[in-house]
């Protein structure tokens, strides 16, 4: 499934290839061309008129907030009949998830919620509208020892394997507030840089014929809206990027809020803008709330990115 294979280097390297179009190497794989790579993106995605059945595979930077309201936001600008399922765990790579050699660290305290489902188990039932994957951070570190190319690919591969119109999906996160090459920095760098250089165009790469997957583009989002906040007085309870945040890096409500937004838009390339901004927890109870001035100010900025990069595949 590798389209650029070296034999004569790669073959010493291979830790496992095995059927079901699984790839597990440690030789870097190359990108796909820019222009095949723009070319792929170029279109919309599929639209969706209906309610999703989706599955997160992720982190703390998911959690069990979000994927809750998301479900909420759904309901609310789609219908009823969002529903989701997650495995998730701390700081989690997509190895971890894929490989049951590798531990998921925080499995039982991640899970422990009723949306849990096992992720192999759920890719491979044929039932998923789409598929939500996300990469740990620090993403260099990810690249270089947890093969996040190949895992990408992996995972796509499985779910277009139990059901060939399952939509994919990266989502982008970010790094700790107080990184020393500035965070504001490395979000614009990162994400041409090792999302999508290193990671997600090698990963379509792999394919025999590259099919999208899509960006959830979370960094790109929190960066533009911590600029704007920032440039001005803020709105409502949000001043600084701090405002979103937990501690240096897991959002708070405000953030999942943002987050959760960011997900709708995408998914159903619906404008965010009008949505609730009351949403309960994943435990039922009340999140903080931004408010209407600030929710209304956030809904803009997230619709505002996903439709200006393409490989959201979302047009405004």
């Amino acid at each position: 499934m590798f389209r650029s294979l070296k034999p004569l280097f790669i073959a010493p390297l291979v830790l496992f290839l095995g059927g079901m179009g699984t790839i597990s190497r440690f030789f870097p794989p190359d990108p796909l061309e820019p222009g095949a790579f723009n070319a792929l993106y170029s279109a919309p995605a599929p639209a969706s008129e209906a309610p999703l059945n989706i599955f997160h595979i992720g982190h703390s930077l998911v959690g069990k907030d979000m994927p809750a309201m998301l479900m909420q936001l759904a309901d609310a600008g789609v219908g009823p009949g969002h529903d989701y399922r997650s495995q998730a765990g701390w700081g989690t790579f997509m190895k971890a998830h894929w490989d049951p050699d590798v531990p998921i660290n925080g499995f039982e305290e991640g899970n422990s919620h009723a949306f849990y489902r096992d992720a192999h188990e759920a890719v491979s039932s044929g039932t998923l509208d789409a598929l939500i994957l996300t990469e740990a951070v620090e993403i260099r570190d990810s690249i270089k020892y947890m093969e996040s190319p190949y895992m990408l690919h992996n995972w796509a591969d499985a779910a277009w394997r139990a059901r060939n119109d399952t939509k994919v999906y990266f989502y982008e996160t970010w790094h700790h507030l107080d990184t020393p090459e500035g965070w504001l920095n490395r979000l614009d760098r990162d994400l041409g840089l090792y999302w999508e250089g290193q990671i997600l165009s090698p990963a379509l790469n792999m394919q025999e014929v590259p099919r999208p997957i899509y960006v959830i583009p979370g960094g790109q989002v929190m960066a533009k809206v911590a600029r704007t906040i920032e440039a001005t007085q803020g709105v409502g309870p949000l001043k600084t990027r701090q405002d979103l945040f937990s501690d240096q890096i897991h959002f708070n409500d405000y953030g999942a809020y943002l987050m959760a937004l960011t997900h709708y838009a995408v998914l159903y390339q619906r404008s965010p803008v009008g949505l609730p901004y009351q949403l309960n927890k994943a435990d039922g109870t009340p999140a903080q709330s931004l408010g209407p001035e600030a929710a209304m100010l956030v809904q803009k900025l997230v619709w505002e990115v996903v439709t200006t990069y393409a490989p959201t595949g979302v047009k405004g």
